[in-house]
C-alpha cells in the first residue's frame, strides 16, 4: 500500500520544472505517485508571495505560509500588520518562514531579531503556527521564541540539523522538529541520533526542494517527491516501517496546520 506522505516545507515556486516540460501540475502528479498528497509551499519574501500563494489556489493539495526569510535583505520589511493582513488568505495555514541565520550575515544583526520578533507577534495574534529557519543561532533562536512566548501558537523548527540538546529545547516550546534531507547524509551523524529520539508525535519530514535532495539524490535539484526517501531513512533508524513514520508525520502535520481551504 502506498503510505500517505505530506512535505511540510518546499518551495514550489522554485522547483526546476524542466524535467516536467515547465508543468507544475506534473511535478505534483510525481509526488503523488510516491504517495505525497500533501504540501505545504513556503514563502520566503513578500515580492514573490503570489507566485507562493498561486500554486496553492490551483491544487488542493498545496497549502502556503506567509513570511520573510531572516537572510532577505533587498525586499521589503514587513510589519506586524502587513504579516497580519496577508495571513487573512484562504491558503495561507503558517507565518514563515522566519527566525535567525547567522551563517552568511555579518555585523549587527539586530535587524534579523526584530524581524523574527516581528513574525512571532503576528502570529501570536491570528493564532497560526510559525515556521522556524534557525541557522548558526541557535541560542538566540531559542532565547527569543521564550521571550515572545511563541510556545502559545508553537510551531516547526523546519530543516532541524542541531543536536539533541537544542531538540528538546524546541520540543519543550511546543515546536515540532522536521526533517530534510540532510538527515539522509553519511555525515549527519548527531542529527540521526535527533531523528531516533524525537517521539513520533513530534515529527515532520520535509523536502525544502528545490534545495537539498535526499540520498540517493543529493547534488541533485530537489522536488517534492523526494520526501519519500526522507521518510523511509528516518524508519530505517528507528527500525520500523514506512507506514509508521508517515502515519504519524501526515497526522502531525494536520495537526499543527490543519488543511487549509480550498
Amino acid at each position: 500500500m502506498t503510505p500517505f506522505l505530506v512535505d511540510s516545507h518546499c518551495h514550489l515556486d522554485r522547483l526546476d520544472l524542466t524535467p516536467f516540460d515547465g508543468d507544475l501540475g506534473k511535478a505534483l502528479q510525481a509526488a503523488g505517485e510516491q504517495g505525497v498528497g500533501h504540501m505545504l509551499c513556503v514563502c520566503i519574501d513578500l515580492e514573490h508571495l503570489e507566485d507562493v500563494l498561486q500554486p496553492a489556489r490551483q491544487h488542493h493539495n498545496v497549502s502556503a505560509s506567509v513570511g520573510v526569510h531572516p537572510n532577505e535583505t533587498d525586499g521589503r520589511e514587513p510589519t506586524v500588520d502587513e504579516l497580519i493582513e496577508l495571513a487573512q488568505d484562504r491558503q495561507v495555514v503558517a507565518i514563515g518562514e522566519t527566525g535567525l541565520d547567522y551563517f552568511r550575515s555579518e555585523g549587527d544583526l539586530e535587524w534579523q531579531r526584530q524581524r523574527f520578533r516581528n513574525h512571532i507577534a503576528a502570529a501570536k495574534q491570528i493564532a497560526k503556527p510559525l515556521i522556524i529557519h534557525m541557522r548558526d543561532a541557535s541560542e538566540d533562536t531559542l532565547r527569543i521564541l521564550k521571550e515572545e512566548r511563541a510556545d502559545e501558537v508553537g510551531g516547526v523548527m523546519h530543516c532541524f540539523t542541531e543536536n539533541w540538546t537544542v531538540a528538546q529545547q524546541a520540543l519543550d516550546l511546543n515546536f515540532m522538529i522536521s526533517f530534510s534531507g540532510i538527515v539522509t547524509f553519511n555525515s549527519a551523524t548527531e542529527l540521526k541520533e535527533v531523528a531516533r529520539k524525537v517521539p513520533l508525535d513530534r515529527m515532520l519530514v520535509e523536502t525544502d526542494s528545490p534545495y537539498l535532495a535526499p540520498v540517493p539524490f543529493r547534488g541533485k535539484s530537489n522536488q517534492p517527491a523526494y520526501v519519500r526517501q526522507v521518510a523511509e531513512h528516518i524508519a530505517e533508524l528507528r527500525q520500523t516501517t514506512l507506514q509508521e513514520i508517515a502515519a504519524a508525520t501526515t497526522h502531525n502535520y494536520f495537526a499543527l496546520f490543519g488543511k487549509g481551504q480550498d
